[in-house]
């Protein structure tokens, strides 16, 4: 019995995947047929210095008709993985495809697009006039597994970074090739510099992982998406550096394909073991993906050079364990990965040259800089304007989570619910450090607390901590973020239904540019506040000027928040016509405050 496995026929011509390999046999065949099973019509790696079969495997896999097998010639003082794209810049499979992509052994595109293949998201995307995709990494960790196993690496590893996380924003790019424009790179390739100053670049147009159109500066330079690049809707791809334990060490012993000294060390460890949450999409893939591999292990071949592989990596594992070195890396290793995210240092970025810089940006017409300005957008970090994530936040059942301190607020350091500017605030114990630190300052004993918007609910459960007899009722727009209020009040004992009432739903119902204040009225009557604490960016001056406040001794306000949504000048005028009194001492605290004379 052999293989029956034909290559893929794409309406979009051959869609090429080029990579480089080093020792990678236990992880090939899942690599080969994933990609086969996302739609690649073609393969092509080149291998260097290989001693446990990868090569014989590409070669058969070759003999099969099902991929392109190439010996890396890596010249003097060069380094293997640019000498293998230098390769490729010439190969004549690459210069006669029409879709490339360049990425490594560790890395696995995941298609969240459509039916999760390649021809469907090529298709949207030629649709709306692009020629390439840009598509950013997520780093997935160990998910805390020690032992090697033959599972698939794409089941076994399911915890990854957070999204928002920016050193995991490392970019491959899928793009329509044609090689007398473009000179192949590792993240992205480039113009080459005869069609620098010509019409071409006005012709390229890139989308990002969620089909969002690039911004220009990204035709000429850049590996890394930014957060007004960074998108996954369509597409990530999953880069799995460490996978276990276990075969992070036999990595270490081996090499890597670009020979880096002591790459694979704790502080790598601890970089990319990254296993904040839960990440399962590219189980879809799943299914397709072992079809192809039981069909590839039907070929005698590759089924002896498969398991031939396996177990010479677990005979070596074996003799590595009765080692000394081995025991005391593991250690240290472990005691790596307890490193919370928030506290991972990468490496400094090579400094920039600014000579080179510019003479670069001398052969790009200006048109191109002064449009890339004009046209900058904040598109896809518009999720990142609030403290929290959208669409929806919810905290995860993960007991490796940090909780800390913020005022006497418990809070969970969780990446599922909070932005990346207010998770770090809340590792460091310093989430609306005002607002908690001042709030007890702005009530009294026996307080009706009227808090909308803003922090979870945490302003009011540090005021029912602290201050004797008060009742508070926390509102946020989102039912999402209300839901996340009332687990931070239960998991801070204050889930106490006779003081705290937690509730969402619309406040605002727009009908002039101002809005019927409807909602926060009913509000208003049926709570009694006394004291209202406005962080919702919906009640604006003219909804405030329409409050019946005759219960109300106190308002407060954020100048942050506010200041986006009118002026500072427009609130005072309006909560001053209502008989308030501005309180200027609080201002310099980022409040403005408004008693009752």
């Amino acid at each position: 019995m052999t293989c029956n496995l034909v290559k893929h026929i794409s309406p979009h011509g051959t869609v090429l995947a080029v990579s480089m390999m080093k020792d990678e046999a236990p992880y090939l065949l899942e690599w080969f047929a994933h990609h086969l099973a996302v739609g690649f019509t073609d393969i092509l790696v080149y291998t260097n210095d290989c001693s446990d079969g990868t090569d014989d495997m590409l070669i058969r896999l070759e003999e099969l008709g099902l991929g392109y097998h190439r010996r890396n010639v890596i010249p003097e003082g060069k380094k293997p993985q640019p000498s293998a794209i230098k390769h490729a810049q010439a190969d004549p499979i690459v210069q006669q495809s029409d879709w490339v992509m360049v990425f490594d052994a560790d890395e696995f595109l995941c298609i969240r697009h459509g039916d999760g293949t390649l021809d469907g998201m090529i298709s949207e995307a030629m649709k709306m006039g692009a020629n390439g995709i840009v598509v950013t990494w997520r780093i997935f960790g160990s998910s805390q597994i020690c032992d090697w196993s033959r599972a698939p690496v794409t089941e076994q590893f399911i915890l990854a970074a957070p999204p928002q996380w920016n050193k995991g924003w490392g970019v491959k790019t899928l793009f329509k090739f044609d090689p007398d424009y473009w000179k192949l790179g590792i993240h992205r390739p480039t113009i080459k510099n005869k069609h620098l100053q010509s019409s071409f670049p006005d012709n390229v147009l890139w989308l990002n992982g969620s089909g969002i159109p690039m911004e220009d500066y990204f035709k000429f330079r850049g590996w890394r998406s930014i957060r007004r690049t960074i998108g996954y809707d369509w597409a990530q791809m999953n880069h799995y550096a460490v996978k276990s334990l276990d075969s992070y060490i036999i990595r270490r012993f081996r090499g890597n394909v670009n020979n880096k000294k002591d790459k694979y060390n704790s502080e790598y460890w601890a970089l990319q073991d990254r296993n904040e949450i839960k990440d399962e999409t590219i189980l879809r893939h799943a299914g397709r993906r072992q079809e192809i591999v039981n069909e590839l292990l039907k070929d005698p071949v590759l089924n002896k050079l498969h398991f031939a592989a396996l177990e010479r990596v677990e005979t070596q594992l074996a003799k590595y364990k009765e080692t000394d070195s081995y025991q005391e890396f593991k250690d240290e290793l472990i005691a790596a990965g307890q490193t919370p995210i928030q506290k991972i240092v990468a490496a400094p970025p090579k400094a920039r040259d600014p000579a080179r810089i510019a003479g670069f940006e001398d052969k790009i017409p200006k048109k191109i800089f002064e449009r890339s300005r004009e046209k900058r957008s904040d598109t896809a970090s518009k999720d990142w304007s609030d403290d929290f994530l959208y669409p929806i936040a919810a905290f995860q059942n993960n007991p490796d989570i940090d909780v800390i301190s913020n005022h006497n607020i418990m809070i969970p350091v969780d990446p599922e619910v909070f932005a990346p500017d207010a998770l770090n605030l809340v590792a460091a114990g310093k989430y609306a450090r005002r607002q908690l630190r001042h709030i007890t300052n702005q009530i009294d004993k026996g307080d009706r607390l009227l808090s909308l918007g803003g922090e979870a609910g945490v302003v009011a459960m540090r005021a029912l901590r602290e201050v004797p007899d008060v009742f508070a009722l926390s509102h946020h727009s989102r039912k999402d973020i209300a839901r996340v209020a009332e687990e931070l009040a239960g998991r801070n004992n204050l889930l106490d239904s006779s003081r705290l009432k937690i509730e969402s739903g619309p406040l605002v119902l727009a009908d002039d540019g101002d809005g019927e204040a409807s909602g926060l009225m009913s509000y208003i009557r049926d709570f009694r506040p006394t004291v209202l604490r406005v962080f919702d960016r919906d009640v604006k001056p003219g909804v405030l000027a329409k409050l019946r406040v005759e219960h109300l001794k106190r308002l407060i306000l954020p100048v942050e928040l506010f200041c986006e949504a009118a002026s500072q000048e427009d609130y005072l005028a309006a909560i001053s016509a209502l008989g308030f009194i501005h309180k200027t001492a609080w201002q310099d605290q980022g409040m403005l405050v408004f008693d009752q004379p």
